[in-house]
């Protein structure tokens, strides 16, 4: 990451844990030059409403109000913040949890370097560019672009790897048909795409999500029919 570019991003740092805190900020301070730290949610708000960062770095279990309760509060008028949320847990609830407040990352303790760096760097992204990683498929379905997960109906719905690529090839190109050449590049990588094995990915994606938003164009490609972020 290039220090330059993050002159002006303020981040939030959330941890209870002195040592942990001290740790992580120490880190951050390699990328960002703007952090302001928290040892507890609720002086967390309090510097969220003072400074408004554009990134917040959070942990779940905290005295007084937990880390997910702090990012609901925060939800609730801004939708745009940036928000990693590490955790030592990774029940379901917890995740779920996390899906429905639109995290870029859900970090499980102990945190590896290239996972904390590559969140750092999706959110940097998604602050320059103005984006999100959550696509809205349609009311009741959603897919996180960076956390590979597809939520349809309330549920959080398991994908394969071929599935996964195919989806963030469309959302990627939303506004257009992708080529059938590029989903070979892309989605079967070295490997040979044949015409039934491509007939049954769409066949399976479409169990999964509502059939009508892939469309097809013969001889062109596919295309994600409608989507927004």
């Amino acid at each position: 990451m290039n220090k330059h570019l993050n002159d002006k991003i303020k981040v939030l740092y959330v941890e209870d844990d002195e040592v942990a805190r001290e740790n992580g900020i120490e880190y951050l301070e390699n990328y960002f030059k703007n952090i302001y730290e928290a040892g507890d949610a609720l002086s967390a708000l309090r510097l969220y409403e003072k400074h408004q960062p554009h990134l917040i770095i959070t942990d779940i279990q905290m005295p007084k109000l937990n880390g997910l309760e702090f990012i609901q509060r925060i939800r609730q008028n801004d939708k745009k913040v940036q928000v990693i949320v590490i955790s030592a847990f990774s029940h379901k609830d917890y995740l779920f949890k996390a899906i429905e407040l639109q995290l870029v990352k859900y970090l499980i303790k102990p945190v590896k370097e290239n996972e904390f760096e590559e969140a750092l760097n999706l959110c940097i992204e998604s602050i320059t560019n103005n984006t999100s990683n959550i696509y809205t498929l349609n009311d009741e379905c959603t897919f996180d672009i960076f956390n590979h997960t597809l939520v349809y109906k309330n549920e959080i719905v398991k994908l394969r790897t071929k599935e996964i690529d195919f989806l963030t090839l469309l959302l990627t190109n939303k506004n257009r048909y992708v080529s059938y050449s590029e989903i070979e590049n892309y989605v079967w990588n070295d490997s040979v795409m044949s015409k039934d094995a491509l007939k049954t990915l769409v066949k399976n994606i479409k169990t999964k999500i509502p059939k009508e938003l892939i469309s097809n164009l013969s001889g062109t490609g596919y295309k994600i029919e409608y989507a927004h972020i």
